[in-house]
């Protein structure tokens, strides 16, 4: 009996202790449940699972640039499930994204429709608002796994007089490639349009949609800048996505910009903007193989991706790339980090130079760039605005670069104002908020980006001359001449007052102006002005300081004067002649200050 009595004791200790361990389990699993709804038990705050029980602590790492990446609250994060692919319709224009064919005896239409927003628009009238696209990713991208929880957006639009038909297919192409889980809202803002479609039409179809789609009025013009930071005003989502008004998205366009922010909070990320042809309406796939980046005159360019970044990625195209520089029109933030790290510049007018000044910004003060090559979103990119601007372009032009430059660029901004002195006496307004938000954010010095984010900026920064370059026969000087990449290199008498006479000679052996070097394809050239390419090759040359020859490196030629010709210089064999001799002696008068 007492054997008896000591089992069944036995087996109680051993159920009540099973028991207990159960409990403890279940309490351990609801202290992680996922509040990523907004339910789930206890769940009260974005940074706690069970009331009371443990925090969920920030994740902070650091990238190669010795940037803090700050993963994001899992409070944020939804389920979601892929879009369905928007099938080809047989028969209809434009279908695939292929170019759409205007019939001869409507050219004369379709030229007077061309002016209104200065794109094909009939073209665009012919092509349904949710029409089809090929899958433009590269493989890698379609293989890849996104995370099961992703955070929501709002994506906003502002737009201005835009036709009826880009506009709604850039809505109709969010709606339709998009998780329907994590687009928030659409946002669309009018900064004062003056067309009668784009007024209580509008708001009468944006009704409809089976994703909210707000319309908010600026009332007077209000430009780019103002515009979007009244979209964002009212933006629910935790991140906010701003698009031009003439795009289409294409096929797994959102996750990858959402999931790069989800990793690193302080992301600023960005599609591959692929182009859609004014003319056609076709859509043309951009390389991948491009950054962001910009000249002497704060111009935003688009460059080869150097061999640097390619080693960082370990050669793999699918994975985020570092740009030092965005084209600004189409690109995704936190909203939170939006405002922590100061939005837009509301000093500036219009539109121009915000772009540069939030990519300075964001590297200068923590964050990072990034242009994302997964996503693909098409823009209808114009040959010229069919806006006008009050005061002209120039001046508003002038005036952003002109703060962004104050504000950002140390003394490299005396470098600008000598590249471009016509933004030297633009009223800029008050600055000092800008420089007090530097300040408070402890942002890195213009030199730490160039040497750290853009070494291969055309920037000065180490460079081994900078300033005219004189022939000693005829004491005229190089000039571009104001010519364009592909246009020979000219002389002209030295004037001493910079611009196209600025030339500097660089460390990777190029002799450059902005963002063109001398390049000569062979022995008898010609010598022209090519896009800086930086790989040495028939942009290489090697000065000479004790006979002050200029000999280009491929062709084993000097650079030479020719009295028959004296405004074209020449590739002609080295003699040691006076024609042959460049003066590098008279140094431009700014230079980079090494201690900064």
């Amino acid at each position: 009996m007492s054997l008896m009595r000591c089992r069944r004791h036995t087996c109680k200790i051993i159920i009540v202790t099973s028991l207990i361990w159960c409990i403890l389990d279940i309490m351990i699993l609801l202290s992680y449940s996922d509040c990523s709804s907004g339910v789930g038990f206890g769940c009260t705050s974005t940074e706690t699972g069970k009331k009371g029980s443990i925090k969920f602590s920030k994740q902070v790492s650091v990238d190669a640039h010795g940037v803090e990446i700050e993963e994001y609250p899992r409070s944020k994060l939804k389920t979601w499930h892929k879009a369905k692919v928007v099938t080809k319709q047989k028969g209809k224009p434009g279908e695939m994204g292929k170019a759409v064919q205007i019939p001869p005896d409507r050219e004369a239409e379709k030229k007077e429709k061309f002016k209104i927003n200065q794109f094909n628009l009939m073209a665009s009238e012919m092509i349904a608002l949710n029409r089809s696209l090929q899958d433009v990713r590269l493989s890698q991208c379609k293989s890849k796994v996104y995370p099961s929880l992703l955070p929501t957006t709002s994506v906003v639009i502002v737009f201005h007089n835009e036709a009826w038909t880009t506009l709604l297919r850039t809505v109709h192409s969010i709606m339709n490639r998009s998780p329907p889980e994590l687009v928030e809202e659409i946002i669309l803002v009018d900064d004062a349009s003056e067309h009668e479609h784009l007024g209580s039409e509008l708001e009468e179809y944006a009704a409809k949609m089976p994703i909210p789609v707000h319309v908010l009025r600026t009332g007077i013009r209000s430009g780019l800048i103002r515009a979007r930071l009244l979209g964002a005003k009212t933006a629910k989502g935790s991140i906010i996505t701003f698009l031009d008004a003439h795009c289409e998205c294409t096929e797994g366009w959102l996750e990858p910009l959402l999931a790069e922010i989800a990793k690193n909070r302080k992301a600023v990320v960005c599609p591959v903007i692929d182009v859609i042809s004014d003319e056609s309406f076709e859509y043309i796939t951009a390389s991948d193989m491009t950054w962001g980046g910009f000249n002497w005159k704060l111009n935003f360019r688009w460059y080869r991706v150097p061999q640097r970044e390619m080693d960082r990625r370990n050669g793999d195209r699918s994975e985020p790339l570092h740009t030092p520089a965005m084209a600004g029109g189409l690109f995704a933030i936190d909203r939170d980090y939006f405002y922590e790290v100061g939005s837009y510049d509301e000093g500036m007018d219009i539109w121009g130079g915000e772009n540069l000044e939030m990519s300075f910004r964001v590297w200068q003060c923590g964050g990072t760039l990034e242009i994302i090559p997964c996503s693909h979103v098409g823009h209808v990119f114009r040959d010229k605005s069919p806006y006008t601007f009050p005061g002209g372009v120039a001046k508003i032009v002038n005036k952003n670069a002109a703060r962004v430059a104050e504000v950002w660029m140390d003394e490299w901004r005396d470098f600008y104002y000598s590249m471009n002195p016509g933004a030297r006496n633009v009223d800029i307004g008050d600055i000092s908020p800008r420089k007090n938000l530097r300040e408070e954010l402890k942002c890195k010095s213009f030199r730490w980006y160039l040497e750290n984010i853009y070494p291969e900026s055309q920037m000065p920064l180490d460079y081994f001359f900078l300033g005219e370059i004189r022939n000693d026969a005829t004491h005229n000087c190089l000039d571009t001449m104001g010519r364009k990449s592909g246009e020979e290199v000219g002389l002209s008498y030295c004037h001493g007052l910079g611009g196209n006479q600025v030339f500097a000679y660089t460390k990777r052996q190029q002799v450059m102006s902005d963002d063109n070097c001398l390049d000569a394809a062979g022995p008898d050239g010609p010598v022209k002005l090519v896009r800086c390419h930086g790989m040495g090759g028939n942009q290489a040359w090697v000065y000479n300081k004790m006979d002050h020859s200029l000999r280009h490196v491929n062709t084993a030629k000097c650079l030479t004067t020719q009295a028959h010709d004296p405004s074209s210089p020449k590739l002609v064999s080295c003699e040691g002649e006076a024609s042959q001799q460049w003066l590098m002696q008279d140094k431009f008068k700014w230079q980079a200050n090494k201690n900064s």
